[in-house]
């Protein structure tokens, strides 16, 4: 059973959060009503991928639950399609205050891999200079480098299809016609190396409902903005 922690915020309400394998996840239902979605479930199932979610048994105020929490890519899922005009300022709360709040409360892991102590030197010395930047009074270049911070989010297909407006299966279709992508064997799409300086990154996942695992290709800020201007 693990451990709710309960961050409170005056505009967006309670926003519960658990940390499984040293990882922060958060209460789907609390991140869906806070974003302005009126059936939270139906929110999840539509917009949160099988491997940003699952199911944890947590103690609350009603006894033992078992609750559905989204990893940190499905409450961005969540934020990008949110018609909330305050959605954005949710984000910049949750990144700038409730994960730091996690961090220095040392409910992560130690990291176990070289790669991981480096990724959470990357994330500090990020927060460092945008806190600089913000008390050199530098809001606009601070607010600029809180765009680029964002930008190093990863994105299936489908989602950075939405966001360059164009229809999933024509941006597929351009990435494969321009040697971007290809589809291996059993149909999963796998970037070309010679063509992935950057701008994919292979991410291992599990099912959380069933025991299917493999690889999903995913989408870096780099290849967004090449392809912005590319399908101008």
């Amino acid at each position: 059973m693990n451990n709710l922690a309960i961050y409170e915020n005056e505009e967006f309400g309670t926003v519960r959060t658990v940390v499984v394998d040293g990882e922060p996840w958060f209460v789907g239902k609390d991140v869906a009503e806070a974003l302005g979605y009126s059936n939270s479930r139906k929110a999840l199932l539509d917009h949160v991928d099988d491997e940003d979610k699952g199911v944890t048994n947590c103690d609350t105020l009603g006894g033992n639950q078992n609750l559905t929490i989204i990893n940190e890519s499905g409450v961005y899922a969540l934020i990008f399609r949110s018609k909330l005009p305050n959605a954005k300022k949710f984000k910049h709360w949750v990144t700038s205050e409730v994960l730091p709040s996690i961090r220095k409360t040392g409910s992560y892991n130690l990291p176990g891999t070289y790669k991981e102590a480096l990724q959470q030197l990357l994330i500090q010395v990020e927060e460092n200079e945008r806190l600089a930047l913000e008390n050199s009074e530098m809001k606009p270049k601070a607010e600029y480098f809180d765009d680029l911070v964002d930008r190093k989010l990863l994105t299936n297909f489908r989602d950075t299809a939405k966001e360059l407006g164009v229809k999933p299966k024509k941006f597929l279709d351009f990435l494969e016609d321009k040697k971007y992508i290809y589809r291996d064997a059993k149909g999963t799409i796998k970037p070309y190396s010679e063509k992935n300086d950057g701008l994919f990154e292979l991410k291992e996942y599990k099912g959380r409902y069933s025991s299917h695992a493999g690889q999903q290709t995913l989408i870096t800020p780099r290849v967004r903005e090449v392809f912005r201007l590319l399908l101008k």
